[in-house]
């Protein structure tokens, strides 16, 4: 992990323990993910098309052996289900801005269930413009969600019904590669989801992302 956001998120995680520095702590975070959407949208302006749904890496044992556009949608899905169906309790930006016929994407799920060329001919399908623009748009959003939260309301645990509205919406796969998700979500309190698919999925699967991108690209 990249030295300066390693230390940015330990940061973060401290001072969001404590009362007197939470506040602290969401300037840290945001700080943090404006640092990751730095590196995203570079990324963008460097790649080409292609250079979205290649694999050089496919029989890795790791976040890289996806595809950039893949561990891009599979980022940004994650977070708008967590920001939106459990914490906020609100619609989802995927929902409410059609970014299903915008991406052109065959799934409105995480993308967990997917495997090998099946993450490649996804990748392929869908667009890259809309899928930046569906990124900025969830990005707002949780920034939106991070400021109105208080100390108090980390300390909340996810409800049976949010879970059960979470589920009707069918966007998690029922595969065993992905149905673990809701149980591992609806475990945490809301603090618990800030400090994972906020902070610490973006950093493992945006590293994996310029690792493919190197690859691509080598300097």
């Amino acid at each position: 992990m990249n030295q300066e956001r390693s230390e940015l998120n330990k940061t973060m995680q401290l001072q969001l323990k404590k009362k007197d520095s939470f506040s602290a702590g969401i300037d840290t975070l945001i700080k943090l993910r404006k640092e990751l959407m730095k590196q995203l949208l570079q990324v963008k302006e460097e790649l080409s098309p292609a250079d979205f749904y290649a694999m050089p890496y496919p029989n890795a044992n790791g976040y890289h052996s996806k595809t950039i556009a893949y561990s891009l949608w599979h980022i940004f899905r994650i977070e708008d289900i967590v920001a939106h169906s459990l914490i906020a309790d609100d619609e989802q930006v995927f929902f409410r801005e059609d970014y299903q016929r915008r991406i052109n994407s065959p799934i409105i799920t995480t993308g967990n269930e997917l495997v090998g060329k099946e993450i490649e001919e996804f990748s392929k399908k869908i667009s890259i413009d809309e899928l930046y623009h569906y990124i900025m748009d969830v990005d707002a959003s949780t920034t939106q969600i991070l400021k109105s939260l208080t100390f108090q309301d980390t300390k909340e645990k996810i409800t049976d019904e949010k879970r059960k509205n979470l589920e009707l919406l069918r966007v998690v796969s029922e595969d065993e590669t992905a149905c673990w998700l809701i149980d591992y979500w609806c475990k945490k309190d809301v603090k618990g989801l800030v400090q994972m698919p906020f902070s610490r999925h973006w950093i493992m699967h945006i590293e994996a992302c310029l690792r493919i991108r190197d690859k691509q690209c080598p300097k």
